[in-house]
């Protein structure tokens, strides 16, 4: 699935970001507004890939880079892919896609530094800073966050840093942006890890964080189910329509556009998403669906997932 949808993974959050009107004038690892008052940011999601980098994968990044002048890239987790059949004629190993060796902790580890390399290469060439919001993926192939961690620590332009300290050793970040002229925090970027489920000790932390309660974006892998009040029942025969169970679903037009292939019945309000009211969020973007593809705004948020 992943090498048949590649091209599709940046398109969405590359004009959904646009439209908040916030490119850094870059030296350092500081993120601020340029001087006319922007700051873009590009999402990626699930390139799932291993120590063999798919070629039509490779020539993708390279040309969504060309899209614009960006100031971030938040990858959104799904690096690699632990293990799956298929893989036909994308790379060198074909009918095998993954990192894992089964029972060899230091070979998947190899090939998962490998795997991160070809893509990070990348992104460093590039020269625009980036950060990860830990995927399922990336739980499933075996490596721990504590390697994670470490492979991450090796890139100059990889901001991501464990700031939430929890027990389950969740790797979370918040990444200020500055005003145009460094004077104060005008933004904040979260990158959060809920690849393995989300705690109430990030929560906890999430809330606890001194931002001044500036905007901020927040980015995960899996959607929360509040993303399902973007959705409305309607009639089987309604364009759009899918099924679960008896029921039919689709997205409400009158709060969300783009393409769904899934659904989460509406009428929920987590408490995370309740922080982020509280704390200033306006928006928030997901990946791990794949085929799906739509923004909308809810309780002031505007939730977005991303191919």
């Amino acid at each position: 699935m992943k090498k048949a949808l590649s091209v599709l993974i940046c398109v969405c959050m590359l004009f959904t970001l646009l439209c908040f009107g916030v490119s850094a004038e870059s030296g350092d690892k500081t993120l601020k507004f340029g001087s006319d008052g922007k700051f873009t940011i590009l999402q990626i999601s699930d390139t799932q890939d291993d120590h063999y980098m798919a070629y039509e994968l490779e020539n993708f990044l390279k040309k969504a880079l060309e899209l614009d002048d960006f100031d971030f890239i938040a990858f959104s987790g799904d690096i690699v892919e632990d293990w799956r059949a298929g893989d036909i004629s994308t790379d060198a190993e074909p009918y095998r896609e993954g990192v894992e060796v089964d029972g060899d902790y230091e070979a998947t580890l190899a090939n998962t530094k490998k795997a991160v390399e070809n893509i990070f290469s990348i992104l460093e060439a590039s020269g625009v800073p980036y950060a990860i919001a830990q995927g399922n993926n990336d739980y499933a192939c075996g490596v721990t966050n504590e390697d994670w961690l470490k492979i991450y620590s090796e890139y100059d332009g990889c901001l991501t840093v464990d700031m939430s300290n929890d027990s389950a050793g969740k790797i979370d970040t918040y990444i200020p942006v500055m005003s145009s002229d460094s004077s104060e925090v005008a933004f904040g970027i979260w990158m959060l890890d809920n690849g393995k489920g989300y705690t109430e000790e990030q929560l906890e932390w999430f809330k606890s964080c001194e931002t001044g309660n500036v905007p901020s974006v927040v980015f995960e892998h899996r959607p929360i189910d509040d993303i399902g009040n973007l959705y409305e029942r309607c009639h089987i025969w309604s364009e759009g329509a899918l099924a679960d169970g008896l029921k039919f679903y689709r997205l409400n037009e009158e709060l969300a556009s783009g393409h769904m292939e899934g659904i989460v019945e509406p009428g929920t309000t987590t408490e995370q998403f309740t922080a982020w009211q509280e704390k200033g969020v306006i928006g928030a973007f997901f990946g791990h669906w794949h085929t799906s593809g739509y923004t909308g705004v809810w309780g002031g948020i505007t939730l977005g997932i991303t191919y």
